[in-house]
């Protein structure tokens, strides 16, 4: 009789040493959870600052290449390397003045809710109703002269005539005439969808006579992440990479310009965190 019931007793000190396991598990993933948490939003921060940042596209300024509610990757990470935008590529900029008109609402969540949206947006988890951002292609560096349009209707940079493929469909390369000499630490920018974009043409006025500080770029956006059909790397299109740098001395502001009227630009949504960047560039980059 004592043997039968061995193995009965085997049984049920394994299942109780196997409840207590689980229970010891369930406890030991508890307090786990907390250090999981912090250290996923010590990574999402560090990725915003200095990496990598995700922003949802809100206008059409920049259609075809990139759409309304695309999601874009922007590399955060080389300018710390000492990089600048060239020609060609799609930048987002802080707003140097007067390109945006904030339109804020009030807030109507109570304090805890609002305390827990404040850091999260500040981990870059959530979107930002305060940033004032835009996205443009860079189109004159320092230095350069650009000017439309010639003859034929094209953009040139530096005397040079701009093929330029981006373009919306209908769209010329511009509908108000300009011609602007770029100076040394500024960037020329313009959006692809021309009719729509509130870009430097339309801020010769301003500080800056149209220009935007190198300091106020955020970084390159360097590929289209969502939606997955779209999803396609952002390069620079070879009739303006391609070209060198001018050789004259850089000027002070435009020598002449058309006005029309101002489209309306959108901020930037800053989305969630994606990817690190793709951090290679420049050599034997084909043409959009």
């Amino acid at each position: 009789m004592p043997e039968a019931s061995a193995p009965a007793r085997g049984r049920a000190d394994r299942r109780r040493t196997a409840r207590r396991a689980a229970r010891r598990r369930k406890r030991s993933l508890l307090h786990e959870i907390p250090l999981i948490v912090l250290v996923a939003l010590l990574v999402a921060l560090v990725m915003k600052t200095f990496m990598v940042q995700v922003f949802v596209i809100p206008s059409g300024s920049m259609e075809q290449t990139i759409q309304i509610g695309d999601r874009v990757l922007v590399d955060k990470l080389t300018p710390w390397f000492g990089a600048e935008p060239e020609r060609g590529d799609v930048v987002v900029f802080k707003d140097p003045g007067g390109w945006l008109e904030a339109d804020h609402k009030p807030s109507t969540d109570g304090p805890v809710l609002r305390g827990t949206k404040q850091v999260l947006t500040f981990v870059g988890l959530l979107p930002s109703d305060s940033e004032q951002d835009l996205i443009k292609r860079v189109i004159g560096v320092g230095g350069d002269t650009v000017e439309c349009c010639d003859e034929q209707g094209r953009l040139s940079v530096n005397g040079t005539a701009v093929d330029e493929p981006y373009l919306a469909p209908g769209n010329p390369p511009s509908r108000q005439p300009f011609k602007v000499k770029v100076p040394q630490g500024r960037l020329w920018v313009m959006g692809d969808h021309r009719d729509v974009s509130a870009d430097s043409r339309f801020h010769m006025g301003n500080p800056g006579q149209g220009t935007i500080p190198l300091s106020g770029v955020v970084g390159r956006a360097f590929v289209i992440a969502w939606p997955v059909g779209r999803v396609h790397q952002l390069d620079a299109p070879g009739s303006l990479s391609s070209l060198a740098r001018a050789r004259n001395a850089p000027g002070t502001g435009p020598d002449s310009m058309g006005v029309g009227p101002l489209p309306e630009e959108p901020p930037l949504v800053m989305g969630v965190l994606g990817i690190l960047p793709l951090v290679g560039r420049r050599s034997g980059r084909p043409p959009e």
